[in-house]
């Protein structure tokens, strides 16, 4: 019966699906791109783990809204798929989003959206094992390119006394990388909105510890520094992620996260428009170098 309605849906869903999975997933690269440039431009006047609860209990909010006026919020979600969710959401929600406001204390913008790019290939190799997606010779031929890319990045900042913050956005990439395998499993359990929604939440406990520290820290923050993290929160965060969750649930992860390697690219134009940061020479070289791996990697 399944391949009967299969063969008879019109010639052109296929395609229309896919169109709306290429802008769910292009929507994200731009706003993750921005995140970075966001997390910079108010970093210095919130502490990364108060920034991140601030964040992720705005995009909670948020997508609660969206959930309770979609009706999604009486959705059962079994034990295991919350334990999957509450496993994403401490990684990578809250943990990557932690060690990359860290990072960004360290390094640009620019220079932090390459060194966190490493997770897109991080995602390849993982599901290539544990997920069946399989390897292929320009897979390996493109993550030693990559590599190369990265230690370029990583000479450039550390030049500069930066070891601090290239651990902590290497660190990021691992968090990403790990947050996207589980979430991928999540997702064959329950919807994208469900997951990122719930996840939001847990996170959001998880980082409660610093509500005291967040109190005193937005008592003398700017108006300019509290948009921005209300940004953070409703971009990036609950429309960025739920629309990277809706590409997910209809991609394989190794060919999605590719995508995201456009997010550099995009970060480093908004951060020298708005912020008059460039990366280093080195830097640059060495995001051409983890671009040329990508494409290298995604080759057939």
């Amino acid at each position: 019966m399944t391949d009967l309605l299969e063969t008879a849906r019109p010639a052109g869903a296929g395609r229309t699906d896919m169109g709306r999975t290429a802008a769910a997933a292009g929507l994200a690269v731009v706003l993750w791109a921005s995140a970075f440039v966001a997390i910079r431009g108010v970093g210095h006047a919130l502490s990364p783990a108060p920034l991140a609860l601030l964040r992720l209990g705005i995009a909670a909010v948020t997508l609660t809204v969206i959930a309770v006026v979609r009706r999604a919020a009486r959705v059962r979600v079994s034990r295991k798929a919350f334990l999957l969710i509450a496993a994403y959401a401490v990684l990578w929600l809250a943990g990557y989003t932690v060690a990359l406001n860290a990072g960004e204390r360290h390094v640009d913008a620019g220079t932090a959206a390459l060194l966190v790019n490493l997770a897109p290939l991080l995602v390849a190799v993982t599901a290539g094992k544990f997920l069946g997606e399989g390897f292929s010779r320009s897979l390996i031929a493109g993550s030693l390119v990559a590599l190369v890319g990265t230690a370029l990045i990583a000479t450039g900042a550390t030049a500069q006394r930066d070891w601090t913050g290239v651990l902590l956005c290497l660190l990021a990439a691992a968090l990403y990388a790990a947050g996207v395998m589980i979430q991928k499993v999540t997702l064959r359990h329950v919807d994208g909105l469900t997951a990122i929604w719930l996840g939001c939440i847990v996170a959001t406990v998880v980082l409660l510890p610093w509500a005291p520290q967040l109190v005193g820290e937005l008592r003398v923050a700017s108006t300019g520094v509290v948009l921005g993290a209300v940004y953070l929160g409703v971009f990036p965060t609950a429309i960025g992620f739920t629309a990277w969750a809706y590409a997910l649930r209809r991609m394989n992860a190794g060919r999605l996260s590719a995508v995201t390697y456009a997010v550099p690219a995009v970060s480093v134009l908004l951060s020298w428009l708005l912020l008059a940061e460039i990366p280093t020479a080195y830097g640059l070289a060495g995001g051409v170098l983890c671009l040329t791996g990508v494409a290298l990697s995604r080759r057939r």
